[in-house]
């Protein structure tokens, strides 16, 4: 039998005892059935609701508020959905839409069902509520307790879904836009004539949905020099993602012109100043030129961990980093010695980022450093580790002495030129 919905006192929520709405999960279930507001004031004829039941025979529970302002008080973290009359004024919007409370309370409540109600001749309206957010309609004339109930479940489980899909949607966008990045972090050397082999490895870091700023190149310009580059945008995310991407190709263009060393830098932290979208963005970066003949190098650090050299007959070390300069977007007017390197007739030259040399050894905060990675680069190239081979060992180990998938992201590139 129908009965008058109760009127319901709009308590803050610290009066009442219960929780603001959760953007992220809201109607919450607690275990005890499901909640209606119903949003309506008719003075001259209250709004009657039958007494409902949810499908597992539990009474729903019904909240009234005479006004937008009282709903907003009301809709607590256990609402699971919203019955609104669409005769409700919205207040300072225009009089000639009809729809204008409705989208109010979308924007109040974007992620709760949605029931509108409307008299029986309104069935364009109420076609044009479901098109514009709604789950559904109802007639005020035809309300009864299977109709009601049936429409509350309906319209709760239809906002659900459409938030798992849109969920799912913007999850596939995220990975071809991830995927777009990565392409663009992580380009194919172009190294046509030249005898220097290359690989590289990239990792992401630990439970990272989007990529960070970790990015490389290597090219061979007309007269047979080979350059290669690796740098790293502080921070995470899309933004740095990006920027990283854009340094990349700038450098790419920018190597092709003849620009080397310190004009090459220069060029390029006015690139970043330009793009980054915080002032307090930077990158590190470590380029090398490597002469035709392949037994010399010049190296510039800005920055950034100077490469590893390995030699036939040598230990494992680290290039000359005295001469570095500061990371791009520091100091406006900084330069970037180009230090001349002896390479000798056959090495490998193993460029990296900060990924590889922060993982945590142990159980305690020591990080495996330069040092340690050093030392580890030795003891595998004595193993026989070579070229690919020798990137995947370094950086699983590093991996496994991190304990687990490591924090920041690590890229690595490798190139390597035979004895002649």
């Amino acid at each position: 039998m129908p009965v008058p919905i109760p009127r319901q006192r709009a308590v803050p929520a610290a009066e009442s005892g219960q929780a603001q709405a959760s953007p992220a999960e809201p109607g919450t279930e607690t275990g005890s059935g499901l909640t209606l507001l119903v949003i309506e004031d008719d003075p001259a004829e209250a709004l009657s609701v039958p007494d409902l039941l949810d499908a597992a025979g539990k009474p729903i529970r019904i909240r009234t508020a005479r006004n937008l302002t009282e709903a907003e008080r009301l809709l607590t973290d256990d609402v699971h959905c919203i019955l609104l009359d669409l005769a409700l004024p919205a207040p300072g919007a225009d009089s000639e839409d009809e729809l204008a409370t409705l989208r109010h309370v979308l924007r109040l409540a974007p992620r709760h069902a949605v029931l509108a109600l409307t008299a029986t001749g309104d069935v364009d309206l109420a076609g044009e509520a479901v098109r514009v957010g709604a789950q559904d309609y109802l007639f005020r004339e035809e309300l009864d307790a299977r109709l009601l109930s049936r429409a509350i479940r309906y319209a709760v489980e239809r906002k659900r879904a459409d938030i798992a899909q849109r969920q799912l949607t913007e999850s596939r966008l995220r990975a071809q836009e991830n995927a777009r990045l990565e392409r663009g972090l992580l380009p194919t050397p172009l190294l046509d004539g030249s005898h220097l082999r290359f690989a590289a490895r990239y990792r992401p870091g630990r439970s990272r949905a989007l990529l960070g700023g970790d990015f490389y190149d290597t090219v061979r310009t007309p007269d047979g020099t080979v350059h290669a580059m690796i740098g790293d945008v502080c921070g995470h995310g899309p933004d740095e993602a990006a920027l990283g991407v854009e340094l990349r190709i700038a450098w790419r263009a920018l190597t092709f012109a003849g620009l080397c060393g310190d004009e090459l830098l220069s060029t390029l932290q006015q690139v970043l100043e330009h793009e980054r979208p915080d002032e307090e963005i930077f990158a590190t970066l470590c380029t090398v030129d490597i002469s035709p003949d392949g037994r010399r190098a010049g190296l510039c650090l800005a920055g950034h961990p100077s490469p590893l050299i390995t030699r036939p007959g040598r230990p494992a070390q680290l290039l000359p980093y005295e001469n570095g300069g500061p990371a791009l977007g520091l100091l406006p007017k900084a330069r970037w010695p180009r230090q001349q390197v002896e390479l000798g007739g056959e090495w490998s030259l193993m460029l990296y980022t900060d990924g590889l040399i922060e993982g945590r050894i142990g159980q305690g905060n020591q990080r495996l450093g330069q040092d340690g990675m050093v030392e580890m680069v030795r003891r595998q190239v004595s193993e026989g580790l070579r070229g690919e081979d020798l990137l995947e060992a370094a950086v699983s180990e590093v991996r496994d002495l991190n304990g687990g998938e490591l924090t920041d992201d690590v890229a690595v590139l490798l190139l390597d030129r035979g004895g002649r």
